[in-house]
């Protein structure tokens, strides 16, 4: 079907205008770049009709009902026949020859009304409430409300801050009853714990007797709320949000990528927000996912390098580190938590030291939504840069297996634990090892020289999630002092290696490297041209890789469209 039979013509205010044949009149205004105010209805729920913030006057062209024939006018035009009432444009359709008024006197004082009679029982509590700067409400009654009140009564109160789970506070007063948390908790997450209790002014948000709003998705209730009645107990109180830097990022938590918002201030993070992508992740992510920002200042942080437990200099620790991977049997262990761009340079590094390369698989239960069995955001993309070929076992052994016949002694471990990996103590013990890690753990421990990396949030990259989707990630702050960033830590030991000067290299000089290399998939890509929603690779050069197909590892976006969970890729 082509673009033009996807579209119907509809009369906007007076103008001929082409949108979305199967779009209501929200989606419809908005397509042409108009507004029609809203709170109770999201693209990605289903629709209830609760604020009726969005009515509009709609009329459709009158036929006989005898003939069939259209009924003209006294200019010999097409009489529209106007709906009596205004409707609302959230439950509406649009149809050949509909004709919509967005801005009428009626359009704008059923505004005023709806407006006025939120607001009555609203406290005025703007300059302390959280949601200020992203409150629809606020918005909303400088736009289209009176701009003044006529009540005179006493507010009802209601209870605040209550706790509806161990992440979501509740400010109950400031509560609109768009019933978007209701839907999403029924819709999307599929844990039906919020309702709405008593009736009139005196209804109230809260959760069935005996349940807790405890959900891994429970923050997004946060998101969805137009208003500032539901917060998140992490960010309440913390931020104004206008004073956030926002960066773009790619969650870490497993190969599904996320698409999320890093929001910091003067090199701190404040939290981190889902962002829109329809092929990913609709506008979801999972709450463990918005938490790993506080790896940065974890007090199990590496922040320094070290030579045989002692702090030593970046210098010192790579020609320690370059002295003990000439002189011996290597084998270099990855991971999928490195980026496209440093997996390339492990695999560069592998090949100069003529070096088995591993990466370890880390795998879990996945949830059906957005928590994928497979827990590393780049295990695909170790194997298009070909720094392994296979899909990585949950183990080590086979490294174990060269440790024991005495054909490795020295390891290069990036971002991995050799011990958590399956690799003993005994083992270990017959290896010299080279750390580069976020975290402490039994590996920097015990290894010779360490090395720290920087977690996603202070450094610039790109990911392959599951869907072999190629996506990018933004430095949003910087990382401890003296620290390097992974990829020019990697390069720099590549070039001691080699013996040479190191060659200062930006992020698109390495993908002119690896789309030039023979038989590359990435081919024709660089990391300044990729979009910030991600590219799709070409699954005609996807056949070539070899790999082992293994079914939990596979994420297939159209499961959730055939009547799986409503919010989670439903198109419209």
């Amino acid at each position: 079907m082509s673009e033009d039979e996807n579209m119907v013509t509809i009369n906007l205010d007076g103008e001929e205008v082409q949108v979305p044949a199967n779009a209501n009149l929200i989606e419809a205004a908005a397509h042409c770049g108009k507004e029609i105010p809203h709170y109770c209805y999201h693209e990605k729920l289903s629709v209830v009709g609760n604020c009726r913030m969005c009515l509009v006057e709609m009329g459709m062209p009158m036929k006989d009902r005898a003939t069939g024939e259209p009924v003209l006018d006294d200019q010999g035009e097409q009489k529209i026949g106007w709906v009596p009432k205004p409707v609302i444009g959230c439950g509406t359709k649009v149809g050949p020859g509909m004709h919509v008024k967005t801005n009428t006197p009626l359009v704008l004082d059923c505004r005023n009304g709806v407006m006025e009679f939120l607001l009555v029982n609203h406290p005025l509590d703007c300059p302390i409430c959280d949601q200020v700067g992203e409150c629809s409400l606020q918005e909303f009654a400088m736009d289209y409300g009176r701009g003044y009140s006529r009540f005179v009564e006493e507010k009802n109160v209601k209870p605040k801050r209550v706790e509806l789970g161990p992440r979501v506070m509740l400010d109950d007063e400031r509560c609109i009853l768009c019933s978007r948390c209701i839907r999403f908790c029924q819709e999307v997450a599929n844990d039906d714990v919020l309702g709405f209790v008593d009736r009139g002014s005196h209804s109230m948000l809260t959760c069935y007797p005996g349940k807790n709003l405890e959900n891994n998705y429970s923050l997004n209730v946060v998101d969805l709320c137009p208003v500032g009645a539901l917060t998140s107990k992490d960010f309440r109180f913390r931020m104004r949000t206008w004073f956030l830097k926002e960066t773009p990022t790619i969650c870490v938590e497993s190969s599904v990528g996320c698409n999320a918002v890093v929001s910091s201030r003067e090199g701190v993070v404040h939290r981190v927000t889902p962002r829109r992508n329809d092929a990913v992740n609709d506008y979801w992510m999972t709450d463990s996912g918005r938490e790993l920002y506080k790896e940065i200042d974890s007090k199990d942080r590496i922040s320094a390098f070290r030579v045989g437990g002692k702090e030593a200099s970046v210098r010192d620790a790579l020609q320690t580190a370059v002295g003990l991977l000439g002189k011996g049997s290597v084998a270099v262990v990855g991971s999928g938590s490195c980026s496209v761009e440093e997996q390339f340079l492990l695999r560069k590094i592998a090949d100069y030291l003529d070096a088995p390369a591993f990466v370890k698989g880390h795998f879990g239960d996945e949830d059906g939504l957005l928590l994928s069995a497979d827990r590393a955001p780049n295990l695909r993309g170790a194997l298009v840069t070909g720094l392994v070929t296979r899909y990585p076992a949950d183990n080590l052994k086979s490294l174990g297996r060269r440790i024991a016949k005495g054909e490795v002694n020295i390891i290069l471990c990036v971002r991995e634990d050799l011990f958590e990996a399956g690799l003993t103590s005994d083992q270990l013990k017959k290896v010299q090892v080279v750390c580069l890690g976020t975290l402490e753990n039994q590996t920097s421990r015990k290894a010779r020289v360490v090395m720290p990396a920087l977690t996603t949030f202070e450094r610039s990259g790109s990911f392959i999630n599951q869907q072999f989707r190629l996506q990018k990630f933004l430095e949003a702050v910087p990382g401890p002092a003296g620290t390097l960033a992974d990829v020019l830590l990697l390069n720099r030991l590549l070039a001691e290696l080699r013996g040479e000067q190191e060659k200062v290299l930006s992020l698109d000089d390495l993908w002119l490297e690896m789309s030039e290399r023979r038989g590359s998939i990435l081919k024709g890509h660089s990391f300044s041209n990729i979009s910030l929603e991600g590219e799709a690779l070409d699954p005609g050069k996807l056949r070539g890789l070899a790999y082992v197909e293994r079914k939990s590892l596979h994420f297939d976006l159209s499961t959730f469209r055939k009547g799986g969970r409503k919010g989670v890729g439903k198109t419209r």
